[in-house]
């Protein structure tokens, strides 16, 4: 019963941080920079644009049910998951949640020929990149010790291996 409410808290908790963080980041702000209206890009890039919105999107479903049932916490810092995430997506990259968000704003720069949203994008990465190396993984460094070292050994942070080890 307890693990049960735990998982629907976690859910809910998942839930309101992917509408508020990835949603805003990756949705809102794109839109609030372009109105989403495209700058005739070319018809290829249309494609990759979107294929990258679709992908992206998925890996931030993946990532936030990973949270929920793996974790049994939510993405937000002030309901952390109680157990390390390694697998799925994790088990190829230690951030896939932030490069799904990136994807999405790539596709979307993609999709409306939109330059603003390309160096948007690179802001966006410069400034999750320093949240995770000066908060994060000193976070998960102290919280799960020697599992998290391991797991930083085998598993790149943003260019994703393959095959996954484990």
């Amino acid at each position: 019963m307890i693990v049960a409410m735990r998982r629907v808290g976690s859910a809910i908790g998942s839930v309101v941080f992917f509408a508020v963080n990835p949603g805003l980041m990756g949705g809102i702000v794109p839109w609030l920079l372009t109105h989403w209206r495209s700058a005739d890009p070319a018809r290829a890039l249309e494609v990759l644009g979107g294929a990258l919105i679709v992908v992206g999107a998925g890996m931030l479903l993946e990532t936030i049910v990973r949270f929920v049932l793996e974790g049994r916490g939510t993405p937000h810092p002030i309901a952390p998951t109680e157990e390390l995430i390694v697998g799925g997506s994790y088990r190829y990259i230690r951030n896939p949640m932030y490069l799904a968000v990136i994807a999405v704003i790539l596709g979307q720069a993609l999709l409306l020929g939109r330059l603003v949203l390309l160096i948007y994008a690179v802001l966006f990465w410069l400034i999750v990149a320093s949240f995770v190396y000066f908060y994060e993984e000193p976070t998960l460094s102290d919280r799960h010790g020697e599992q998290y070292a391991a797991y930083q050994r085998a598993v790149p942070g943003w260019w994703p291996r393959l095959p996954p080890t484990g």
